[in-house]
């Protein structure tokens, strides 16, 4: 009867005439004491799998080790003890090639592992027990439904497999919140996704070397926490009472006052409210928002500051010759 040893010699000649034929597959080692193989499947994609035997090998599983540049130890370690419970299914089998195949096919079949460590960070940081993330490994996408109050929406974020020198890619499904503001949600998220992959246009003489970085975690932040999160439930800077309703059923019945105004830095103004604080003094200086001290840009108060102190000055003058009217007529 074949001893254990000669059964994984035997083994290790199959690896040898068959490894070299798997697409992707380097074999950097095949010995008695270790095998060692490289697996490829794009440059984001690969690993190094050491593979060693006990002494009852094949009676016992294989044992596996992985290492990778591109992979974090995080998603390698979980990977390992997947290795050991597929490994225990073919005991008193050959494992070598299977193994490898094994791991080959876990790589082709899950895209998303090269966001492991980002899909944990923005589960762990950013989002509540309402919301949900469902990860889709076929169409490499990432679904995301946030939710706060009565308001949700949701999106679908696809990875491409050259992550991350390619940005992500945003698409919006189902949401409840106003137009002027799903709109802009998308357009500033393929923006933030812009600026991880593309130096900027003008770059300073100090800055060091452009480099692409990842740009998940950014869109899914901004998305969560300075979207769905912030606005669902912002106040008016001038009159302090909620911009949305706390039931989204009403925004269709806003009184033209009520309406909702954003502005340049980003916060949100009651129509009204608005109108009042750029048509009242002082103008020379501009007008700033009162939650962040930033200037107020808006396409409906284009004005310069000397046409706008002379209208305010011609409603005064006006309001004051009616005055005098009523006061003769009384």
């Amino acid at each position: 009867m074949a001893s254990n040893k000669d059964i994984l010699l035997s083994e290790l000649e199959q690896v040898k005439q068959k490894a070299p034929h798997i697409e992707g597959v380097t074999l950097e080692a095949c010995l008695p004491e270790i095998v060692r193989v490289h697996i490829y499947v794009d440059d984001m994609r690969q690993m190094t799998a050491v593979m060693q035997f006990l002494e009852t090998y094949p009676t016992e599983p294989i044992v596996v080790e992985l290492k990778s540049k591109t992979l974090t130890e995080k998603l390698l370690d979980g990977v390992v003890k997947i290795c050991d419970a597929e490994a225990r299914k073919y005991i008193g089998q050959k494992q070598i090639i299977l193994m490898i195949n094994f791991l080959k096919q876990f790589l082709i079949d899950n895209p998303l592992c090269i966001v492991n460590d980002e899909v944990g960070k923005v589960k762990k940081e950013l989002l509540s027990d309402e919301d949900r993330c469902k990860l889709m490994q076929s169409t490499s996408q990432i679904v995301l439904k946030i939710k706060e109050e009565e308001y949700y929406m949701s999106y679908k974020i696809s990875v491409p497999p050259d992550y991350p020198a390619k940005q992500v890619q945003i698409e919006m499904s189902e949401n409840n919140f106003p137009d002027i503001l799903k709109t802009n949600f998308v357009g500033q998220a393929v923006e933030i996704a812009r600026q991880c992959v593309q130096p900027p246009l003008k770059k300073k003489p100090k800055d060091p070397p452009f480099e692409p970085k990842p740009s998940l975690y950014p869109v899914c932040e901004h998305l969560i926490q300075q979207c769905v999160k912030r606005y669902a439930k912002e106040n008016c800077p001038l009159c302090n009472d909620r911009i949305l309703p706390r039931n989204p059923e009403e925004l269709g019945r806003l009184d033209k006052k009520k309406r909702i105004e954003r502005v340049y830095c980003g916060h949100l103004f009651h129509y009204f409210c608005l109108y009042k604080f750029m048509k009242t003094p002082p103008f020379a200086a501009g007008k700033f928002c009162p939650s962040c001290g930033k200037q107020i840009f808006h396409e409906k108060f284009k004005v310069s500051a000397e046409l706008a102190e002379a209208r305010w000055a011609h409603k005064q003058a006006r309001q004051r010759e009616l005055a005098e009217v009523v006061d003769f007529l009384e």
